[in-house]
């Protein structure tokens, strides 16, 4: 039985319940195979007080310090943090309120062979700090931010640097993020990577006219999926609505843009086609990408766009930024289109050529199928249980990655990839 000790700020909680759930899903889908023990250490951000005055920060308040979901046992620890600052501080005020925590559960029996760790900075860091002392090998996954913007400061550059040279492992979500990381100095040699899978079962076609006449949609309707802030660039599909006069718009989630977006609609003459969803629990995600016929990723930036899989394993092809992991999911005219600017302009044309050639349904979900969590789940037990075996001393060997190589290339030959067609 190999023990792991999953840390992460990046996980779900009975106040944040879509937060991180792509970490939970790799967890529980690896789990499932057997053989492997968890406890998942989720430290959130300290604050007093839980009144939706608040904002975001009341949420924080609300997360309960011990929980237990799916079967798993959940600590958060709070950690102190300052707005806008850092310092080089949060790595090692996560540390601090992590290693108490996990001391104690040793006491109370627990044991742990690995630590998985997810998002270089500030927790890969963080965890690297607690592998040290505890004596644990640890594994860290990169996936996204942490990778693409964060390392353009120089401290928290070197501090990842630091913590992927002590890691036994490190994963990232798409071969861009694999790329970034390697060129900040990681051996290319212990790093993996191991995309977000999705969910085929609860991602699934279903009832579609149900699915539309339960939101009572009756035009060609696009829908974006993401919080709204600046990156997700919601703003750019309300201005290509205004070009696209029979189309309207469902935007699923919440953030501090509401308002603006929200003018925006006005200004741009197409309010009355544009629907605010707010925040749409994971599991009923599904009944609007079954609904919508596009699926519109707008990002700046992306790690790997779980969105992107899960529209398509509904059978809703997409239209997306040519960003990071973005060009990796799309590989076929039956997933979607890239858009080759990230304008409003290039959205509409892009559009436009999606429309006029659409995809089956039954295609798109075919292309989407390759992406199961199943071949992910395997590669990511042969890495833990490898890195586990070796233990801290095997932390500048290769082996444990070669091992998980090994069985992604058992299992890739018998998936159904569809290469890009231009014709």
């Amino acid at each position: 039985m190999t023990r792991i000790l999953v840390f992460s700020t990046l996980y779900p909680n009975a106040a944040q319940p879509n937060h991180g759930v792509f970490v939970e899903n790799r967890l529980r889908h690896t789990l499932a195979l057997g053989g492997l023990d968890a406890a998942v250490l989720a430290p959130v951000p300290y604050f007093p007080f839980s009144h939706s005055v608040f904002g975001r920060y009341a949420a924080f308040a609300a997360v309960p310090k011990r929980e237990t979901r799916h079967g798993l046992e959940i600590r958060h620890p709070r950690y102190a943090i300052v707005p806008r600052i850092d310092g080089g501080l949060t790595p090692w005020l996560l540390y601090r309120a992590a290693l108490p925590i996990a001391r104690r559960m040793q006491a109370e029996g627990r044991r742990f062979d690995v630590i998985d760790a997810h998002y270089f900075y500030p927790d890969g860091v963080a965890a690297a700090a607690l592998g040290r002392a505890l004596d644990i090998p640890v594994v860290i996954t990169g996936r996204g931010t942490d990778l693409t913007l964060i390392p353009q400061s120089a401290g928290p550059r070197a501090r990842i640097l630091g913590a992927a040279n002590e890691a036994s492992a490190m994963v990232t979500v798409c071969e861009d993020l694999m790329h970034r990381l390697t060129a900040l100095g990681a051996d290319p040699n212990r790093t993996l990577v191991l995309r977000n899978g999705v969910d085929l079962e609860l991602f699934s076609p279903g009832d579609r006219n149900a699915a539309r006449s339960a939101l009572g949609l009756t035009h060609f309707t696009l829908l974006s999926v993401g919080a709204l802030i600046p990156r997700k660039g919601h703003d750019l599909i309300i201005r290509a609505l205004a070009a696209c006069p029979d189309c309207h718009l469902l935007i699923a989630g919440s953030g501090p843009l509401r308002a603006e977006l929200e003018r925006l609609a006005a200004s741009q003459g197409v309010v009355e086609r544009v629907r605010f969803l707010g925040d749409v629990p994971h599991k009923r995600l599904p009944e609007f990408y079954r609904a919508a016929d596009v699926m519109v990723l707008a990002s700046s930036r992306e790690g790997w766009a779980n969105v992107l899989l899960e529209a398509m394993a509904c059978g809703t092809p997409v239209v997306a930024t040519d960003v990071n992991g973005t060009a990796e999911a799309l590989r076929s005219d039956v997933a979607g289109r890239l858009m080759p600017q990230r304008t409003s302009e290039s959205l509409v044309e892009t559009l436009n050529l999606l429309r006029r050639n659409m995809p089956r349904r039954e295609d798109t979900r075919r292309y989407a199928e390759q992406f199961g969590w199943q071949i992910i789940a395997r590669a990511n037990k042969a890495l833990l249980v490898a890195v586990a075996e070796a233990g801290r001393a095997g932390r500048e060997s290769a082996a444990p990655v070669e091992t998980a190589r090994a069985v992604l290339a058992a299992d890739l030959p018998g998936q159904a990839g569809v290469e890009r067609d231009d014709h």
